[in-house]
Order: structure tokens, then sequence, then C-alpha cells
């Protein structure tokens, strides 16, 4: 199932993510101190990932549970990164990585367990 959530949507699901199943006060209080967001603007944002399947609600006090992961979400975005700015190719996602940013040789031992550990060629 894929899922496309907006910036705001996303914000919603990291309180959810972090905190684990809560309720929509404790993520509005919570959105109210990291970002300012009043008790109307996060509950209208709940409401829409709910529409979208993100969050389920229930009853009592309004709880909230995210119905995707971080991950899937990660997984979700990282294709259509790839998909809309590198014409599909990780190839030239990593190079344009590697490119833009100087590498500590730790970051670089670390990339290269982890192309390594993948175990799989993709062509």
């Amino acid at each position: 199932m894929t899922i496309k959530l907006f910036d705001s949507e996303l914000k919603v699901m990291d309180v959810l993510w972090r905190e684990g199943d809560t309720t929509a006060k404790h993520i509005s209080d919570i959105l109210n101190a990291d970002i300012g967001w009043n008790m109307n603007t996060t509950y209208t944002v709940i409401k829409k990932c709910i529409a979208k399947g993100a969050i389920e609600r229930t009853e009592p006090n309004f709880m909230c549970r995210a119905l995707i992961s971080k991950e899937e979400v990660q997984e979700t975005e990282t294709d259509e990164l790839i998909g809309k700015l590198y014409d599909g190719s990780v190839d030239k996602l990593f190079a344009a990585l590697l490119e833009r940013k100087k590498l500590t040789a730790e970051q670089l031992e670390k990339l290269r367990q982890i192309v390594g550990a993948s175990g799989e060629v993709k062509e």
C-alpha cells in the first residue's frame, strides 16, 4: 500500500512513530511545543492522515495508531525521489550524494559494509 504523505502529515506521523499509540491531544501538545501548531491544526492533519489510511482512530479519547511504518514511508519517498530526479537510477543518486559531500573514512567504511551486506547485485 502506497500512501503519499505531505510534510505536515509526516510531522504527525513522526510523533506517532516516536511515542507509539497515543491520544490526538498528546500529539497536539507535542506539536504545539515543538513547532507551535495549535490544536485545530493538529486535529485537521490527523484527520487527513485517517482519511488516507495512515492512522487509525479509536475511542475513548481519540486514540491514534499508526497504520504504516516509518520504513514504509521512507521506502516510498526514496523510490519517488530516485524516479523523479535520477531517472530511476540508484547509482546516479549515490554519485550525486558522493559528489556533494566529503565523507569521512568511517562513513565510507559504513557504506562499504551496507553495500557488501546487501549481498545482491541488481542490473
